[in-house]
């Protein structure tokens, strides 16, 4: 069985897999997953009915974000076919079906273009305002070499949380400060999320490679800033009124995060990368308990 170093494939040892968890992964359906699954949770456990639609347009979007940033990252391939330190199996997948993935993403452009009609005036205007921020960051990450940016996957834990809580604060605006302390701590979890990533795929980086300073102090005390997330969550779901649901589900997330990364040397590389997204799918184990 591989473990979780070993080296990035080859583009041409990159095959659809039979493994449903790497293709999830793969296919970028991941995030899209758990953008969708979280936006709908946030909303029932705070009583309120979300349309499908939302959720829809919700995994639309963030499907078309990641695949963009996959294939602009694997533009290194263009320029030099041989192995890259910092691609994955998912950026190679990517740029070996690039046809396909921009085919996706212009069809997706199309159908989310067609939903937003749908979607509350209030939530679109939060929405345009977060995607002014996101596409500024994107052009930041991708056509400059700012060591001044804040890190990315502090960038995308903020973001992303945003994004799943803007649907139902739109709905109800009186909900906005009692559920600031949910907020961060899911913006937390998903950042969390991205720093084990991105320290499972690069266990040999020198510290003094990650260039920036809040990057590396996160991941030199990432388990120990886990467990606390694990806490402070539990605690939360304890005193929390109007949605306790929604911090118990970021401290399973957390704790499962935990038990990834101690097992990290027995599962394959992509799976283990799958698996850290499949951790946040905790909301499904809490569906009977929304509404009691």
């Amino acid at each position: 069985m591989a473990t979780a170093t070993t080296t990035t494939p080859s583009p041409t040892a990159i095959r659809l897999p039979k493994n449903p968890l790497a293709l999830w992964h793969l296919l970028s359906l991941d995030a899209p997953t758990i953008a969708a699954l979280w936006t709908w949770f946030i909303a029932s456990a705070n009583h309120i009915h979300l349309p499908l639609f939302s959720s829809l347009a919700m995994a639309l979007a963030v499907w078309m974000l990641y695949a963009a940033d996959r294939l602009m990252d694997a533009r290194l391939l263009d320029a030099n076919p041989t192995h890259h330190e910092d691609l994955e199996a998912r950026h190679y997948f990517h740029h070996r079906h690039r046809s396909t993935f921009l085919t996706g993403i212009v069809v997706a452009s199309i159908a989310l273009s067609l939903l937003l009609s749908h979607l509350e005036p209030h939530a679109i205007d939060l929405y345009l305002i977060l995607g002014g921020l996101v596409s500024g960051y994107f052009v930041l990450i991708h056509a400059t070499q700012s060591a001044h940016r804040l890190p990315k996957e502090i960038a995308v834990g903020l973001c992303f949380a945003a994004a799943t809580f803007i649907p139902t604060v739109a709905r109800r605006p009186d909900l906005r400060l009692p559920l600031v302390p949910s907020a961060l701590l899911f913006a937390c979890l998903c950042s969390f999320n991205c720093l084990f990533i991105y320290a499972w795929e690069h266990p040999t980086l020198h510290p003094a490679q990650r260039t920036h300073a809040i990057t590396r102090l996160a991941l030199r005390n990432l388990p120990l800033l886990t467990i606390l997330l694990t806490l402070s969550s539990a605690a939360l779901s304890l005193l929390e009124h109007h949605a306790p649901a929604v911090p118990c589900a970021i401290a399973i997330s957390a704790a499962l995060l935990l038990v990834l990364h101690n097992a990290r040397h027995a599962i394959p590389r992509v799976t283990l990368r799958a698996a850290a997204d499949l951790a946040l799918t905790t909301p499904l184990l809490l569906l009977l308990f929304l509404h009691q």
